[in-house]
């Protein structure tokens, strides 16, 4: 079956042909970078077998944290790491979405667009559960996934946070718990998103370039209870190292046309979508990440210069238990160990004896 690689390695030739000149700098790092990814463009590496004795020739990987060849352990790593965090308490998946109106803006300004979207989800939530009404601290332990696609690699940007259904008291001596099933009201949460939002572009000079009907619409907040979080973890996982779809789901790359899978939301059933090969690849580098940007972002007692502990505050949720839930709070999650890459002749595990790195290109003397 073809990758997200071989589109980009058939056809974008023509596509730094007919867009080159207006791609942005990043885009176009991307599309080489996966292109050469394990071709020994890059550089190879040598392995022994320890079984059968061959040696075996591997091209570099590209690293680059859009390919989807070179995310899939860090993938499960994440995983393991935020499963292990978890607290022994009801869990919230809350999604802030960006109205459709904005989209093109988005795009043109996407580093101020996302670090705003981060900011304004983030506030609102912790500023509504400081109300007495709801939680009564602003103390809450949450972090957020950035998504800027839908499910047809459409420009959708939106941030999922998983959030504990409680916070800290201003003390960091009492957990104070939200509902099992209710932890703020999107309605609220919405018009203070919106709001923060608007600051947020007026404090950056770019509010005049917003059309004023859409501070006069809804904003979209979504609020679900998702359990002990463990579903919502594994969701969001895939999505944290690759952009927009994996190569599993490209069907055919065929004659300047490419085919792949998609589901519509709320159906389980994968459908067919065949696009322009160039339509193809300029959704998916549509996808690709201002340099530097963090897409996982964490808030509260998870950031890492909090000065309450994480293991501090699962205490706090065991004590408000009653200790019912002392023993799931401390269970081990056993680390899964990295792949190791197995010989095609006799399956055996290799070892590297040797890396070469990328050749420069010579270059000679004509004189």
């Amino acid at each position: 079956m073809p990758t997200v690689a071989d589109v980009l390695r058939r056809y974008g030739d023509e596509y730094l042909e007919r867009f080159g000149a207006r791609m942005p700098a990043e885009q176009r790092k991307v599309l080489q970078a996966i292109r050469a990814c394990r071709t020994g463009a890059l550089g190879t590496v040598h392995y022994a077998c320890e079984t059968c004795g061959r040696t075996h020739v591997m091209g570099r990987s590209c690293g680059n944290r859009h390919c989807p060849t070179c995310q899939q352990h860090k993938t499960k790593t994440w995983l393991e790491k935020q499963l292990a965090r978890l607290l022994p308490c009801p869990y919230f998946l809350l999604t802030f979405t960006l109205p459709a109106e904005l989209r093109d803006f988005a795009r043109q300004h996407q580093r101020v667009v996302y670090d705003s979207l981060f900011a304004a989800s983030s506030q609102a939530i912790r500023e509504l559960a400081a109300d007495e009404k709801f939680i009564g601290s602003s103390r809450c332990g949450f972090f957020g996934v950035l998504h800027t696609w839908g499910r047809s690699l459409d420009y959708h940007p939106h941030v999922h946070y998983v959030v504990p259904g409680g916070a800290v008291n201003d003390a960091g001596d009492e957990w104070l718990p939200s509902g099992a099933a209710f932890f703020l009201p999107v309605a609220v949460l919405s018009i203070l998103f919106r709001a923060k939002f608007r600051d947020l572009l007026n404090e950056a000079g770019l509010l005049n370039q917003i059309d004023p009907a859409v501070w006069r619409r809804d904003w979209v907040v979504h609020s679900q209870a998702v359990g002990d979080g463990r579903a919502s973890l594994a969701y969001l996982a895939p999505y944290v190292f690759r952009v927009a779809l994996s190569d599993r789901r490209i069907s055919s790359c065929d004659d300047g046309r490419v085919t792949f899978s998609y589901r519509k939301s709320g159906d389980k059933h994968w459908r067919k979508m065949t696009v322009d090969a160039m339509e193809f690849i300029r959704r998916f580098l549509q996808h690709v990440l201002p340099r530097g940007l963090q897409k996982v972002r964490h808030y509260g007692f998870l950031a890492a210069n909090s000065k309450l502990s994480v293991e501090a505050a699962r205490w706090l949720v065991t004590l408000y238990n009653g200790g019912v839930f002392a023993l799931l709070a401390l269970t081990a999650i056993t680390p899964t160990p990295r792949p190791v890459p197995r010989c095609a002749e006799c399956n055996g595990p290799l070892r590297i004896v040797a890396v070469i790195p990328r050749q420069a290109p010579q270059v000679f003397d004509s004189s």
